[in-house]
């Protein structure tokens, strides 16, 4: 039975590598906290806030994100699909999530506000209703995702094949719309 800690706040903790397994965080905040060296195993977070913390290239195997949200967070070359899928909710703000994946995942209307997305693996995502606000999607991959009403509108840098996603009523801006042309090898000005 994982141990239960509720309505807590972490606060500049280095986390080692076993230390966040076979455990269940309720109602949590974690303030300038680094998470890089984990090995998460067997962790649930439910309701929690992370603020300021550090996640790059952390293993996340079997992570329950229920209803979690990420501020000013480093979250590079993490491998979310390796997520529990059983309820995945997450809010991402002014967070640097390049490198990282989302393979497969039913990410259904989560907002990424203000985040560096740098070749992000969206491939095979169901991106419905997502808001990508003020975003830098350089070189993420949207192959076979599902991004009916998505909103790319205020973001930037994307490359969308719409050959092989789904964008059924998704927004764009003008200026984005040469990111859905670049397999045309048309110039738009």
């Amino acid at each position: 039975m994982p141990e239960y800690f509720l309505d807590i706040e972490y606060n500049n903790q280095i986390y080692g590598l076993d230390e966040m397994s076979f455990k269940e965080f309720e109602c949590c905040t974690f303030n300038n906290c680094t998470f890089s060296a984990c090995n998460f195993m067997d962790v649930t977070f439910i309701d929690c806030v992370f603020n300021d913390c550090i996640f790059s290239q952390g293993k996340i195997n079997h992570v329950a994100l229920r209803t979690v949200t990420f501020n000013r967070c480093e979250i590079k070359d993490v491998n979310f699909a390796m997520c529990s899928k059983l309820i995945f909710e997450v809010r991402f703000e002014d967070c640097v999530l390049d490198f990282s994946k989302f393979y497969a995942l039913k990410i259904k209307k989560t907002p990424f506000i203000n985040c560096s997305m740098i070749a992000v693996d969206f491939m095979a995502t169901d991106l419905t209703e997502v808001l990508f606000e003020n975003c830098d999607l350089y070189r993420a991959e949207f192959g076979q995702a599902i991004a009916n009403k998505a909103n790319f509108k205020s973001s930037r840098n994307y490359t969308i094949d719409p050959k092989t996603t789904k964008l059924k009523k998704a927004v764009f801006s003008l200026e984005g719309l040469k990111g859905l042309l670049y397999k045309h090898d048309l110039i738009v000005n």
